[in-house]
């Protein structure tokens, strides 16, 4: 019995000790991401703001045009095999309440997906989407938050609802964006 709960201990010791280790690694990766992120190593100025989303880290960053406002919001980044474009872009069109249309790639995949979808608790899009200058391609909110942190497969860069809320009032038509 002695020998059973040594053993017993020894492997929850070990599962506890690999668990903290992953948090503190998880956590000391974002204390850095933070930290090391410039808005000058992506862009020129901050004219109209800027927007970055970095797809590897699975973060939409925000910096104000007067640079008094810095936001970092986790989200839901696009299969790269999806997502073929990276680099510069704008925003075109902001809507709050947006409606849903599958793109053709999207209808290719699967024809019995509906023609649209109105705003709504159901909404893929979630309460608002920022439109880029990219045909098909924003960032918006969700009505599934457990995508955050996550890889879709559909191509647009997804928030929650409420952090895509605050960056659709934090931008304007014409608010830069990166995408690395």
């Amino acid at each position: 019995m002695q020998k059973l709960n040594l053993r017993r201990r020894g492997i929850l010791s070990a599962a506890a000790a690999a668990f903290a280790g992953l948090a503190l690694a998880g956590g000391a990766r974002e204390a850095l991401a933070e930290e090391s992120t410039d808005w000058q190593d992506h862009f020129e100025t901050l004219e109209h703001g800027a927007v970055l989303a970095d797809l590897r880290q699975r973060v939409v960053l925000f910096w104000s045009e007067d640079g008094t406002v810095h936001r970092r919001y986790p989200a839901a980044m696009p299969d790269t095999r999806a997502f073929p474009r990276l680099g510069g872009t704008r925003i075109i069109r902001k809507v709050e309440g947006p409606t849903w249309r599958p793109t053709p790639a999207m209808r290719a995949r699967d024809p019995e997906l509906p023609w649209s979808l109105p705003p709504g608790p159901g909404n893929p899009f979630g309460t608002h989407a920022l439109h880029l200058e990219w045909q098909h391609y924003r960032i918006h909110g969700t009505h599934d938050p457990s995508t955050i942190g996550g890889v879709t497969a559909h191509g647009c860069i997804g928030l929650s609802n409420a952090h895509i809320a605050e960056l659709f009032a934090h931008t304007t038509v014409g608010t830069q964006v990166r995408l690395v």
